[in-house]
């Protein structure tokens, strides 16, 4: 039963670095640097790679019948959780304000002075 447990913490920290990705795709390239903030292409380099250890290590104990608790100890799977983490509670927070609302459809209120 506690296998169960750890599985889902492992699948729930995956589910935590795709979302951080995905946001990462979405955000302007200039934004990285008008906020401060490393590059874009390197967010997205550490992200992937946070991805795939995590998707690999949240399939593993699926595939192979291998107890999560030993995987979830392991070095990657904790530094790809902070990768994520990072992301999500320090870059997106400070990028968010040049993302694109709206999706460029539609009317958006903007003067060319700024919203009116």
């Amino acid at each position: 039963m506690l296998d169960y447990f750890f599985w889902l913490l492992l699948i729930i920290a995956f589910v935590m670095e795709a979302w951080a990705l995905i946001d990462a795709l979405t955000v302007p390239q200039g934004a990285y640097a008008a906020a401060s903030k490393q590059s874009k292409k390197l967010w997205m380099i550490i992200l992937i790679v946070a991805a795939v250890v995590g998707g690999a290590y949240a399939a593993v104990p699926y595939a192979l019948g291998v107890h999560p608790i030993a995987l979830l100890l392991n070095i990657l799977p904790v530094a790809a959780f902070i990768a994520g983490a990072v992301y999500l509670a320090d870059v997106r927070p400070a990028v968010a304000p040049f993302k694109k609302r709206g999706g460029g459809r539609g009317k958006t209120n903007m003067g060319p002075y700024g919203p009116w």
